[in-house]
């Protein structure tokens, strides 16, 4: 660790130390801060009992900031980024660990889950933030409570519930962009035993982005979800939930913004070098960029899920819980991501994500000395990621043929089986060890190939084989051109991947005061190995990378701060990390070279501190602020291809799309009058510089960038309607989000502009 680095941490120990010795017992007991009650160890509990890294954020707060999709998490979570794949894929990280890959089938490193119900994949997470109750992150390794795929940590979504009496709400935003939302709800009882909650959101806008060659725009948002909760309570010892949701989004992809032509293969085909060399830069501002308009740029992803929950109670022994669930997500994404008009590269994903879970668990009261909480998991996964690319690219000939379009794909089947166990003893007054466990055994077969899709690449190939085999070659059109040792076709090509891991957790905790927490962890998290999908020239390409796994030393407290109405909680963490993975790239050999493919980083290390306060100073007035200083850190030497080809020993880079500093803040003010509460308030987000791939590389450095927004409106006395005049980015400031090189051109995609509306919600 660096002086300065040190520097920060001593600080942000030593400031937290203090502020936490000022607190006296029995400080004032006036009004303070609302408590909110977690589930992030699978019971409730209050958050400031909990003794992890949360952060916790309520569904009212989450409609004030306008936070409707999981990305805008960044809004309100230090320490979380987003960053979209060069195929649109999300990608999550949370204190620096991520998993930066293109397909949408393999597992994340940040886990999300609904009611406790896994979304295993993040493309299936885009329609998950509406009619919330709250959101709970919960940061660092996650795996002993939360599967074997959290070494990042797990986002956790609580759905609003059935209300006792029948109540409704609708909420409508008109919005720049001719955008109009409208989300609305009825709930209420149908018996003295079942209770029902209908949801159901849709956001519309039109185009945002403009072509800068031509007239044409792009950018329309085309979303709907809908949700039902059915709750049956038949005794007083049994209850379940059920939860039917789904999704359709029908919205165009983002035009991506031309920085430079890079091609592949300088002696390769000569089309792009014709129509890129001088083809313009994209302007400097935030709308604009380029597309072919004969391309179809609309998706069609949708996405259900039905999960049934019941809970037993073992004559207050113990509580028996089930949650079984279904999760089903299709795919059809199209893309234009080279930045130009030019066909250098066009893409659509289709595929799907299938994933049958069950858990069984058995869990204690919270008030025992002994809080403990045993239980398994069953998760069947049936994906296929299918990527279908049509491109004039400069790399896209060989042996004197060129071809036209191509496939590449990968189908897996994944069956995953574990057992977890989570104490919690309390050893002498206001002081508790934990100690966690799980057990996880993956079997992961995988079948994929580069194929044929119009006959020119199996032509192609044939030839290549014939010459480079020694033996004439003939591969029909249509099938997989994949050449193995001996240049041969093999077919499509079968993976086997089984493993096995122990997650676990050991922890102590003391609450020197009733409010205030200190705790000392240490974690083991792992994430699975798993196979890519890539443009397989030799079967080399798709043998799958093996485990990560991440130990996480944290110390860290949370408290109030002189009285009830400030709150402060910190943490410092180091993780040590082994075998992460990255898309990087593999030598195949002539004449194709270094080719795109899983690796995996041996060493590397993350430390970091943060430091979040939230404030009441004065009846209607609330203040938030957070954090997070992470310096990520390749510890080890070792060698891989930049996003130009160039090989380079990427020891002592920071991990991508990582920056050292994350700082969101957020404040409003209230007035009341006789007609009511007057607010304004507003948040900014604030994030320095990173690279969006390993090298270092100027042209792939998302530059430093400050975010604001601001609200202002009337709620009625007694809190039924409520009209808000909000703004987002409203200094239309142009910040950059992921930088990516598809084949021969490179490319940046960008935030969205300013936007502002006016957004009126009423409750019956």
């Amino acid at each position: 660790m660096s002086r300065a680095n040190g520097l920060v941490f001593v600080t942000l120990v030593c400031f937290s130390a203090t502020l936490l010795a000022y607190e006296q017992q029995g400080a004032s007991e006036s009004p303070g801060l609302q408590e909110i009650v977690v589930t992030a160890q699978k019971r409730s509990e209050r958050v400031n009992d909990v003794p992890l890294s949360i952060t916790a954020v309520t569904g009212t707060s989450l409609q004030e900031q306008g936070v409707t999709s999981p990305s805008d998490l960044e809004r309100v979570v230090p320490g979380f980024t987003f960053q979209p794949s060069s195929r649109m894929a999300p990608v999550y990280s949370i204190r620096g660990i991520g998993f930066l890959d293109t397909s949408i089938a393999n597992s994340p490193a940040v886990t999300v889950y609904l009611d406790q119900v896994p979304l295993p994949f993040l493309a299936m997470t885009e329609g998950v933030s509406f009619d919330l109750a709250r959101v709970e992150v919960l940061k660092g390794p996650q795996g002993t409570l939360f599967g074997q795929n959290s070494t990042g940590g797990a986002v956790n979504y609580i759905a609003a519930k059935p209300t006792v009496e029948t109540s409704a709400g609708l909420e409508a935003t008109l919005g720049r962009f001719q955008e109009t939302d409208v989300e609305g709800f009825v709930s209420g009882p149908i018996s003295d035993t079942l209770g029902y909650r209908v949801a159901v959101r849709t956001e519309q806008r039109g185009d945002w982005q403009h072509s800068y060659t031509r007239k044409d725009t792009l950018g329309q948002r085309d979303l709907s979800m809908g949700r039902l909760l059915l709750d049956w309570h038949p005794s007083s010892a049994l209850s379940f939930e059920l939860n039917v949701n789904g999704w359709q989004d029908k919205s165009d992809t983002q035009a991506a913004q031309y920085i430079a032509f890079t091609p592949t293969n300088p002696n390769g085909r000569p089309e792009p070098f014709a129509a890129l060399p001088n083809y313009p830069r994209a302007p400097h501002d935030i709308q604009s960029a380029d597309w072919n308009s004969d391309e179809y740029l609309k998706r069609n992803d949708r996405m259900y899920q039905v999960s049934l929950r019941g809970d037993l109670n073992l004559r207050d022994f113990a509580t028996l819980t089930s949650i079984t669930a279904y999760s089903d997500y299709t795919a059809d994404t199209p893309l234009d991501g080279d930045g130009t008009s030019f066909n250098d590269f066009y893409l659509t994903t289709v595929g799907y994500l299938r994933s049958f879970s069950q858990e069984l668990r058995l869990a204690n009261g919270g008030d025992e000395r002994l809080k403990w909480i045993v239980g398994g998991n069953v998760q069947d996964d049936r994906t296929l990621d299918n990527e279908i690319i049509y491109a004039l690219g400069s790399n896209q000939t060989a042996v004197g043929l060129p071809w036209y379009g191509f496939s590449q794909y990968q189908r897996q089947k994944v069956d995953t089986y574990s057992v977890f166990a989570n104490l919690q003893y309390e050893v002498a007054s206001q002081v508790s060890l934990t100690a966690a466990a799980r057990y996880s055994k993956q079997d992961r077969d995988a079948f994929g190939c580069l194929a044929d899709i119009n006959g020119s690449l199996a032509a192609t190939f044939s030839r290549l084989s014939s010459i480079l085999s020694g033996s004439p070659t003939v591969i029909p059109a249509d099938s997989c051109v994949t050449l193995g040792k001996n240049f041969k076709p093999v077919g499509e090509v079968h993976g086997v991947l089984d493993q096995n891991s122990v997650s676990w957790r050991g922890g102590i905790d003391w609450k020197p005061l009733p409010d205030t927490l200190l705790y000392a962890n240490v974690t083991k998290g792992f994430k699975s190995g798993g196979f890519d999908t890539l443009p397989a020239i030799r079967d080399s390409q798709l043998a799958p990378v093996t485990q990560e796994s991440l130990l996480a030393y944290e110390v860290g407290f949370k408290g109030p701060v002189v009285t009830r109405r400030v709150m402060l909680t910190g943490a410092v963490f180091y993780y040590d990390y082994s075998d992460k993975q990255i898309t990087g790239y593999i030598n195949v050999g002539p004449p194709f070279g270094t080719l795109p493919g899983l690796v995996s980083v041996p060493k590397s290390s993350v430390k970091g501190a943060e430091l979040d306060l939230t404030a009441n100073p004065l009846p209607d007035w609330t203040v938030m602020l957070g954090a997070t200083y992470v310096d990520s850190r390749v510890d080890q030497d070792f060698t891989t291809s930049n996003p130009f080809g160039a090989n380079v020993d990427i020891k002592g880079e920071g991990f991508p799309n990582t920056p050292k500093w994350a700082v969101i803040g957020d404040s409003e003010y209230g007035w009341t009058t006789p007609h009511g509460r007057l607010f304004a308030g507003g948040g900014f987000r604030f994030r320095s510089d990173s690279f969006a791939a390993f090298g270092d590389s100027p042209q792939f450095k998302i530059g430093t960038y400050t975010l604001l927004d601001l609200r202002a409106g009337l709620e009625s006395p007694d809190t039924r309607w409520r009209v808000m005049f909000w703004g987002k980015n409203v200094a239309n400031r142009r910040y950059t989000t992921s930088v990516v090189r598809p084949i021969d051109t490179t490319v940046e995609y960008t935030g969205l502009p300013a936007t502002f509306g006016v957004t009126a919600g009423y409750r019956f």
